[in-house]
């Protein structure tokens, strides 16, 4: 388990990250409630992850399944020996590519999947939900940057997508993801932010029952702007950790 100084400095972390949050949701007129802080724990050590788990974080991201299929199965043996946080229900959220050959494991070791793009994922995933008896949360991953390395649909093809989720028994719609263009100024990712919220205004038209549904959009440098557009998951990782350790570290 981590240090009593680890625990301490995750929760400065940790607790100035919702800071931000919070204060962006009063500009916006929300409640800091309606938001969901992932920590995106990718290239992190096992310790850093425990002691953000110890300082209150609830939802782990990943971005690469093999990573995921390392990490998730030490912090599990950790927190199941420690009295108080082995009562604690953590959520895991896929938030990288995914390959179709990898739809099984993903299906395995994640609670959700936050980059769905392509009808042939969706299948792979769906028949992959049906066969274990159990239906996987999804959103819908969409390109508003001109970055096709990121990932993502196009803005047209997310009603179709849509539809095909609704129709698959082993899925489950439950909102729209992007990444926006990288840049320095926070600022320039409200576009984006603002084309996705609007778009999932459209999703209920797809799927009736989806009256709220899930923004997972903003990171470590532009997440107020993301919580001023309606962001309800944001991706947070190195504000929460730090830098990430290299490999070879």
């Amino acid at each position: 388990m981590p240090s009593p100084a680890d625990i301490e400095e995750a929760t400065r972390r940790h607790d100035a990250v919702l800071a931000r949050i919070a204060q962006a949701a009063d500009r916006a007129d929300r409640s800091a409630e309606e938001i969901t802080l992932i920590g995106v724990a990718k290239k992190q050590p096992p310790q850093r992850i425990l002691a953000g788990i110890a300082a209150g974080l609830r939802v782990i991201g990943q971005s690469y399944i093999q990573e995921a299929r390392n990490i998730r199965p030490l912090i599990e043996a950790a927190l199941s020996g420690d009295p108080v946080l082995s009562k604690i229900a953590l959520e895991w959220h896929m938030v990288g590519r995914l390959q179709r050959n990898k739809a099984g494991l993903a299906m395995r070791l994640f609670d959700a999947i936050e980059t769905v793009d392509r009808p042939e994922l969706v299948q792979t995933l769906s028949r992959r939900g049906d066969e274990r008896g159990r239906q996987l949360d999804v959103l819908i991953q969409v390109s508003l940057c001109g970055e096709p390395q990121k990932g993502g649909c196009q803005r047209d093809d997310v009603p179709a997508l849509a539809e095909l989720i609704t129709a698959s028994p082993g899925l489950r719609l439950r909102g729209l993801m992007t990444i926006p263009a990288a840049n320095p100024d926070p600022e320039a990712a409200r576009p984006a932010f603002r084309e996705l919220r609007e778009l999932a205004e459209t999703l209920s038209e797809v799927d009736p029952n989806l009256d709220q549904p899930a923004l997972s959009m903003g990171m470590s440098a532009d997440l107020e702007v993301a919580v001023e557009e309606g962001a309800t998951l944001v991706r947070v990782g190195t504000a929460l950790f730090g830098d990430r350790i290299p490999p070879s570290a």
